[in-house]
């Protein structure tokens, strides 16, 4: 599930506001390692949520959806529930770090 590259074209902040149900968007850089390093704990966490909407986004400089979540770092995972964040894991150093905000959500 994770193993799909960042991509370079963004939804809208209003069509993310309007998504239902439960999401995970994930911000990153292909070329970034520390995105790369995270892969396989994101995969292992996702693994037994196949029905889970996961969005991965590439940000940087004067990209407007990341801005719009206050992104910093890479790779950013803001858990959202009807279009609302309920979690934020920066950086996940475990599986059990991405598998905390997947327990924010109501899938």
């Amino acid at each position: 599930m994770s193993t799909q590259p960042y991509a370079a074209e963004q939804p809208e902040r209003s069509d993310i506001d309007r998504l239902q149900g439960a999401a995970v968007l994930e911000f990153g850089a292909n070329w970034c390692g520390i995105c790369a390093a995270a892969q396989p704990l994101i995969s292992q966490a996702l693994a037994d949520k196949a029905g889970l909407r996961h969005i991965k986004v590439e940000d940087g400089s004067g990209r407007p959806l990341g801005r719009s979540f206050g992104v910093k770092l890479w790779p950013t995972l803001v858990f959202l529930q009807d279009g609302k964040e309920v979690a934020r894991v920066v950086r996940p150093g475990s599986a059990q770090d991405v598998s905390d905000g997947l327990a924010k959500l109501t899938t």
